[in-house]
């Protein structure tokens, strides 16, 4: 079985940043499509940004210029820095990795933007 280890995520204020990391296995993560989606009470879950092998990268537009999307291949880790929080980020974010057109998915690590 896969797994997908989250962390990073946390309360703060609007305006700040947090720094969301996924860690995958070493056999899979060099050659995969990582992704990082969000599910906000009540609603679906999102695209939120997603990186590919050759560090191809998209953003929802809700999020362009204020959240990163980065990997490691050395760590086998995809990061997601995230600036200029607002409260409507807030939400469970949750890793992706897709490989083969095969999906994998992280537990999910809560985001709350609040003052």
């Amino acid at each position: 079985q896969v797994q997908l280890v989250e962390s990073g995520g946390g309360l703060v204020q609007p305006g700040g940043s947090l720094r969301l990391s996924c860690a995958a296995p070493e056999s899979l993560f060099s050659r995969a499509t990582m992704g990082w989606y969000r599910q906000a009470p009540g609603k679906q879950r999102e695209l939120v940004a997603t990186i590919t092998s050759g560090r191809a990268t998209n953003y929802v537009d809700s999020v362009k210029g204020r959240f990163t999307i980065s990997r490691d291949n050395a760590k086998n880790t995809v990061y997601l820095q995230m600036n200029n929080l607002k409260p409507e980020d807030t939400a469970v974010y949750y890793c992706k990795l897709v490989l083969n057109q095969w999906p994998y998915w992280g537990q999910g690590t809560q985001v709350t933007v609040s003052s």
